[in-house]
């Protein structure tokens, strides 16, 4: 049974729907944010960041382990 390669990239998006929205949530959530330390980098921003962003930061930060327990099942 061959699998072409849009199969299997359907197949990774039902299986990783959930982590693929809150990956893109949290992305946006941080946009304006990420541009600012891009451009100039502060601390100050930096902490701005990390402070008023809790909840996307740590999603972002703890993505790999959402994957890597999907994939061990």
């Amino acid at each position: 049974m061959t699998y072409s390669n849009i199969d299997i990239l359907i197949r990774y998006l039902k299986t990783n729907w959930i982590q693929i929205i809150l990956i893109t949530l949290a992305i946006y959530d941080l946009r304006i944010d990420i541009r600012l330390l891009f451009d100039f980098f502060t601390f100050s921003t930096l902490f701005y960041t990390i402070s008023e962003h809790t909840l996307a930061i740590f999603v972002l930060i703890t993505i790999p382990t959402f994957f890597y327990s999907i994939n061990k099942n």
